[in-house]
């Protein structure tokens, strides 16, 4: 049992709009270039015991930074937006905090340069220098991929930087484990890892000690659907504290004929797919990479999958990720540097939710843009997320 403090928790909203005719893409959009509306929405959200309770604390700001943009509208819709970010920080300054953090640890395939633009940074850098404290912007990865060159990147951060926590039976992850293996995978990693890190009483997560060595945690991440747990908001973000996807089981191999929770029945094609799949991943950076996706791809079509069958687990009978999201918040409020979960909490975790452009539809990395016209401040990543399930129209007994 966590003994949670007796404090209210709360989810504040701020609305930019006030008729439906104000809910349109390109007038809500707009308010990002406008640093006086974004700070309006906090002037109401933050109250005094939040802004005091920043005085001399070090700051970890977990923005979604998943991927550099593919389309026109991923500016928008994709990403925690960086104007939002800057407005963010230019309060929290004024409020000296000793120092500040801004990291993530995006898809291995993410082009970090292209995301976190120069002239971001320069922002950044001039914001720190104008009140004399250090800002520091951390790529959480520890491997990245070049898809275009078949190159891959290992040990970028050293293994100093991080705390292999292994939760053990506390895992949300054990009742679905076996002893020699339990199936898990991510799409595009190397199952072998994945095996070694998450089996029947062990379960471990490569840990940012950025997360353990910070008073305050504060989560801003863009409110979207997503494929594998029907949204991904303040809880979901949280998943970027790891360092390493190979810790990261999104789903478990074959159907549910087969054990797996990949897609429903069983098909002996998509199963030769999946295992394909794994031989590429197996290879990745080397020249028989290339071949063992293209089979995979090859068999996967042959199966004749309809909607409900991804080779990604992309479904509503996806039981891993939300287990794994599940474990990295329980590391992020109760763990302990020294690798224990403890009966209390360890630091605050506030979420500042970007709902001022959602997205919709093929989320989380290709989503379309949803005017929602709001921001959101809370104190508890559950209740906010149950707010936005709501205000996205889910059914939350489906979630």
């Amino acid at each position: 049992m966590h003994n949670i403090p007796n404090t209210e928790n709360f989810v504040r909203l701020f609305s930019y709009f006030s008729s439906k005719k104000d809910r349109t893409v390109e007038k809500l959009s707009s308010i990002y270039k406008d640093s006086n509306k974004l700070k309006e929405a906090f002037e109401v959200l933050f109250d005094k015991k939040f802004l005091n309770s920043i005085y001399g604390k070090k700051i970890l700001i977990k923005p979604n930074w998943v991927r550099h943009s593919i389309n026109d509208s991923d500016n928008i819709c994709l990403r925690a937006n960086n104007d939002l970010l800057l407005a963010i920080l230019d309060i929290l300054l004024k409020q000296n905090p000793k120092e500040i953090v801004v990291g993530d640890a995006p898809l291995n395939t993410c082009d970090w340069e292209q995301m976190i633009t120069p002239s971001f940074v320069d922002k950044i850098n001039k914001l720190g220098k104008n009140h004399n404290i250090t800002i520091s912007i951390v790529d959480f990865r520890r491997v990245t991929f070049n898809t275009k060159l078949n190159k891959q990147k290992k040990d970028r951060r050293s293994l100093s930087n991080y705390t292999i926590f292994d939760l053990e039976k506390k895992s949300f992850l054990e009742p679905i484990s076996k002893k020699s293996n339990s199936g898990f995978r991510v799409t595009n990693y190397n199952p072998d890892r994945l095996k070694e890190s998450h089996k029947l009483g062990t379960h471990k997560y490569c840990i940012t000690n950025d997360l353990f060595e910070s008073d305050i945690i504060i989560s801003i991440p863009k409110i979207k659907t997503h494929e594998k747990t029907g949204i991904t908001c303040a809880l979901k973000n949280l998943v970027g504290i790891n360092g390493d996807k190979d810790f990261l089981p999104h789903h478990r191999v074959g159907g549910i004929g087969l054990g797996g929770d990949c897609y429903p029945g069983m098909n002996i094609l998509r199963r030769f797919s999946e295992y394909f799949r794994d031989q590429a991943n197996r290879n990745i950076g080397s020249k028989p990479y290339p071949i063992w996706i293209r089979l995979s791809d090859i068999l996967w079509k042959l199966s004749n999958p309809k909607n409900v069958h991804q080779i990604a687990a992309a479904w509503y009978g996806n039981d891993t990720t939300w287990r794994m999201v599940m474990d990295l918040n329980l590391i992020a409020l109760f763990g302990k540097k020294d690798g224990t979960i403890s009966n209390n909490p360890q630091r605050n975790i506030f979420t500042i939710t970007d709902g001022i452009i959602g997205g919709q539809g093929n989320g989380p990395l290709h989503p379309s843009p949803l005017p929602f016209g709001f921001l959101a401040f809370s104190n508890s990543s559950t209740l906010n997320d149950i707010c936005m399930a709501h205000l996205m129209g889910f059914n939350l007994k489906k979630l």
